[in-house]
């Protein structure tokens, strides 16, 4: 039970980390800008469904896709933890990736689906984080991580519904600390993830 507890806490962490809801508060509210509330809460209800079907989709296929082309789950966890740090260390640096560029959203694109539930929900660095998670476990555990981003959906879905009051009363500036914090704390998740292949390679597991 412990290691259920331990297992879930760690999950919870690791996809708050990468989703970054209240960082991505801000560019919830650029995207939609001079949208209605109805308007508003269907974008957000749309892409919060459409970003946990993705993530789920790669959790349960997540195995079938290594045997397909066949990747070793040490070679999975270094590569995705080298590119889970650079996202973190870029976060750290207050860089943003080119696909997050909302100036560039065409008035006509379905905002739901690109820029926010791809990439900004359910980016690569996400769906890493998932299947990281599922690699070599047993049933359980992968129920487990899929209540969890179902919980993690449910609370962005609430944090981007609230995100215009939360804005005025903290400020830009305390969420762009939490964004930072979030960065460190999604570097460090992927320099786990590279030891944790490295030992496996090398048969260093306790």
């Amino acid at each position: 039970m412990d290691n259920l507890i331990t297992f879930s806490i760690t999950v919870f962490t690791g996809f708050f980390a990468i989703t970054n809801p209240i960082s991505n508060m801000t560019v919830f509210l650029s995207l939609t800008q001079g949208d209605d509330r109805k308007t508003k809460q269907d974008i957000n209800k749309r892409a919060n469904i459409i970003a946990f079907i993705i993530v789920t989709v790669f959790i349960l296929l997540g195995k079938f896709i290594f045997e397909l082309f066949n990747i070793s789950i040490p070679a999975f966890k270094i590569t995705g933890g080298i590119l889970i740090f650079f996202i973190g260390f870029e976060m750290l640096q207050s860089k943003k990736s080119n696909v997050k560029n909302i100036k560039n959203v065409d008035e006509d694109e379905n905002i739901a689906i690109s820029p926010l539930a791809i990439p900004i929900l359910a980016g690569p660095g996400t769906i890493v984080t998932a299947m990281n998670f599922v690699a070599n476990v047993e049933p359980l555990k992968i129920f487990l991580v899929i209540a969890i981003f179902g919980s993690m959906s449910i609370i962005t879905y609430f944090t981007f519904s609230l995100s215009s009051y939360v804005v005025k009363i903290v400020g830009n500036n305390v969420i762009s600390v939490i964004g930072k914090l979030m960065g460190l704390i999604i570097a460090i998740i992927g320099t786990g993830m590279v030891i944790q292949g490295i030992k496996i390679s090398f048969s260093l597991m306790s």
